[in-house]
Parts: structure tokens; C-alpha cells; sequence
């Protein structure tokens, strides 16, 4: 590799997280003095893949979130990008998601786990039922930094892509539980959760039998609904009556892009 003066612009070819330390060598990517005194490190990890987003996937997050009410920090917009990023490269080896761009992930994924973030307290367990790549699980803890996040999934590749973002966002206070929550709901908190998320788990009236179990009085659980939503609620109305919940609240939305309009239920425990 030929010389490179130091008064041009540095060039980064491998970025290596080791306890809150990077290490820069000299490389391929452009990186400006400004850059690097701004914290351009902070938006790499272990094996040198960016985190962040480019600036077009970081104007559409911030701009969409910011229209349903949401408003991120650079720092959540960072660790979104690390989520992303990181389903990125694994979907190339494993199929996480049927999604074929980065935009649809933003938009379908990401952007649609935040809807019912302002409706979250700022405390309190959060259990996130069949997170899959971590949707609306992660996205939510990132938002609601608080929340005592607990994931749980089944499939195995899953789980190790779930723990595996967790440990390059180095995001605290979440943690992954592998098993299923209509057979395994001795390994949940036992106390139960202030907020359970359940996004494409089952039919409502399913998901609902298997999630009210596991609240604290007064918890929350959040679905995710398309336009059928109506006559979903209507299947689950016995379920329900049994497990003394009420709809609080209905989010009706439309996704950028989209056509087809969507709703997430906030169903309330009776205390």
C-alpha cells in the first residue's frame, strides 16, 4: 500500500470495537478530520460494517417517524441503523425477512415497530411474543430505553440474530428468551409485563389467550392489525370478555408508500 499524507483526508479500512475503543486503519473508506472528531466511530462495530444509515435512509426515518408523532435522537437513529444494517447481512445468509430493500425494512419493519411508541410508558417490563428479527421489540426498547425488554422467540437462527444486535448496539436492560409462550411461560418474568407486543404471532383471539396471562394488572398488549381488524376484534370478543381486557386504544395509520391502511389494538387489563 502506497503512502498517504496526513494532511489530506484519513481512509479507514477496518474499525474494531474492543470496550468502548476503536482502533482505525489506514484503507478504503474517506473519512475527513471533521468526521473523526465528530464520533464517525461510533457508527461502526466489530468486523468494520457501518451502522449508520446513509443520508437518504436517515432523512426518511427521521422525517416518517417524525409524522406520526415520533421524534428520534441521532444516537436512536444510530442504534436503528445498527438493527438494520446487521438484518441486512445476515438476510443475505439466512431468510429473517421476505423484504428485498433497505427501504422497505425502514418502512415495513422499523418505522411500523415505532407506531405505538408514544403510547409506551417510560418504565416497566416490556415482553415482545415471536420477535423474529427483533420487530417491534427492538425498535421500542431503543425508544423506550427504561423499558426492561425481554424478547422471546422460538427458532433458533433467530434467537442468535436477536442476541447478536443486542451486543453490537450494547443495548442494556434486554435480553433474549428462547422458547415458545403457549408451552414456556415459566421461563417469563414471573411477577408478569406492563407492556406485551405481539406483531404477526397468531389469529387475535389466540394471541389474546396467550399474552393476558403474562400481564401485571392494568398491562397493556399491543397487535398489530391490517384493514380486517374489525371483524378480528369481533372473533376475539368471547376471549376477551374471559380474560377481562378492554380495547383502550385503536392507532389507525397508513405506512409511506402503502395504500392499504393498518391499525394497532391496545388492548387494557382490567385492573
Amino acid at each position: 500500500m502506497g503512502e498517504r499524507s496526513v494532511k489530506g483526508p484519513y481512509y479507514v479500512q477496518e474499525l474494531r470495537y474492543y470496550s468502548n475503543f476503536y482502533l482505525a486503519f489506514w484503507g478504503v473508506f474517506p473519512v475527513s478530520m471533521e468526521t473523526l472528531d465528530s464520533g464517525f466511530f461510533s457508527t461502526f462495530f466489530a468486523n468494520g460494517t457501518r451502522i449508520d444509515l446513509d443520508k437518504d435512509e436517515q432523512r426518511n426515518l427521521y422525517s416518517w417517524a417524525h409524522d406520526f408523532g415520533i421524534e428520534l435522537s441521532e444516537a436512536q437513529v444510530h442504534l436503528c441503523g445498527a438493527h438494520i444494517n446487521e438484518l441486512w447481512e445476515w438476510n443475505r445468509r439466512v431468510n429473517l425477512t421476505g423484504l428485498s430493500s433497505r427501504e422497505k425494512i425502514i418502512r415495513e419493519l422499523v418505522l411500523d415497530s415505532l407506531i405505538p411508541s408514544p403510547f409506551l410508558p417510560e418504565d416497566g417490563r416490556l415482553l415482545d411474543v415471536g420477535s423474529g428479527a427483533g420487530f417491534p421489540g427492538i425498535p421500542l426498547k431503543i425508544c423506550r430505553p427504561r423499558l426492561e425488554a425481554h424478547l422471546m422467540e422460538a427458532n433458533s437462527r433467530r434467537v442468535s440474530f436477536l442476541k447478536q444486535v443486542i451486543r453490537i448496539t450494547k443495548l442494556r436492560g434486554i435480553k433474549v428468551v428462547r422458547g415458545r409462550i403457549e408451552k414456556d411461560g415459566s421461563l417469563l418474568h414471573p411477577e408478569g409485563y406492563h407492556i406485551i407486543t405481539a406483531r404477526a404471532l397468531a389469529p387475535l383471539p389466540r394471541t389474546l389467550s396467550w399474552c393476558a396471562p403474562h400481564l401485571v394488572p392494568g398491562g397493556l398488549i399491543m397487535n398489530f392489525q391490517g384493514s380486517l381488524f374489525e371483524n378480528a376484534l369481533k372473533e376475539s370478543s368471547d376471549t376477551i370478555r374471559k380474560h377481562k381486557l378492554l380495547l383502550h386504544k385503536s392507532i389507525p395509520y397508513t405506512l409511506p408508500g402503502k395504500n392499504s391502511p393498518r391499525h394497532v389494538l391496545i388492548f387494557k387489563e382490567e385492573a
